[in-house]
């Protein structure tokens, strides 16, 4: 009976939250299964680590994202998965599911190469054996898509309340504070997810989605395991001018006008902040996220 009512649970979480279980689970699993069987505490770990070394890469290919599924302690699962609770709340407000996850593992994978490039690039690197673990790139990408695409929104910390852009470029200047100080390879990764946020919503609010391949692709995947099933597209809330409607004209009107009180909502959010919203503009917003 606690089988059924578990996955029940699970399913009624968002994505940042099953993103959260799933790397709580892993973290758990990774410490106490090596302790019960006395094995070597990273038994398990190094096979999903990220290495630095291009020829161990070769032979663990899925590290490239695996990686971020593992976390060095305590501390690092915690505040890891405190911003990305915090930020999935802001980014699902705005965008579905689909968009958040591709927005997070393409920041793990563009992570990952920041931290390969940069200790086979850089000679300060060239004899240092060192590996990955960590969602922070991942974090990091979903943090700075939302910070470079509401840049004016104000959020409160502590007693302040301070603009996201605010928020972004402290995070970036801190990595880059920090690279020669300790921790290289994870301040490596930080600001390739933080690059990957960036230019996804620059370019996003241009028109041009450049996650839709990668997108599409996780469609292919999930639609392998599912046996081939019909696809299902991406769908998104977000400012679309080029949107066409494939559908009666009662179901196109509607369609255009739900559309349309969306943008009037996010270009308000643009120029005056999310707590500019009436609370009957929040419900709506988060209705038409949860709708997608």
């Amino acid at each position: 009976m606690a089988q059924p009512d578990l996955k029940y649970q699970f399913s009624r979480l968002n994505i940042a939250e099953k993103l959260i279980v799933v790397n709580v689970v892993v973290f758990i699993v990774n410490a106490l299964v090596p302790f019960l069987l006395g094995l070597q505490k990273n038994i398990i770990g190094q096979w999903f680590e990220l290495p630095n070394d291009i020829v161990d890469i070769v032979f663990q290919p899925w590290s490239i994202v695996t990686y971020s599924l593992f976390h060095g302690g305590i501390g690092h699962l915690f505040w890891n998965m405190l911003m990305i609770y915090f930020v999935g709340r802001i980014f699902l407000n705005l965008f579905d599911a689909k968009r958040f996850l591709t927005v997070y593992i393409l920041g793990v994978i563009l992570g990952g190469l920041f931290f390969i490039f940069g200790y086979n690039i850089f000679p300060a690197f060239f004899d240092v054996n060192a590996s990955l673990i960590g969602a922070s790139a991942g974090a990091s990408a979903v943090l700075i898509f939302i910070c470079t695409y509401l840049p004016n929104q104000e959020v409160r910390i502590i007693f302040f309340n301070v603009k996201l852009w605010m928020v972004g470029a402290v995070l970036v200047v801190s990595d880059l504070i920090q690279l020669p100080i300790s921790n290289s390879g994870g301040h490596l990764a930080h600001l390739g997810g933080a690059f990957l946020g960036y230019l996804y919503a620059s370019q996003l609010t241009k028109g041009n989605d450049i996650g839709s391949g990668f997108s599409k692709f996780m469609d292919s995947v999930v639609n392998l395991f599912k046996g081939g099933g019909k696809k299902t597209p991406l769908k998104t809330v977000y400012k679309n001018k080029t949107s066409s409607y494939k559908s009666s004209p009662v179901s196109d009107y509607e369609k255009k006008t739900h559309q349309k009180k969306i943008d009037a909502i996010l270009d308000k959010i643009s120029k005056s902040g999310y707590e500019s919203l009436s609370k009957a503009e929040k419900d709506f917003l988060f209705k038409a996220g949860k709708d997608n």
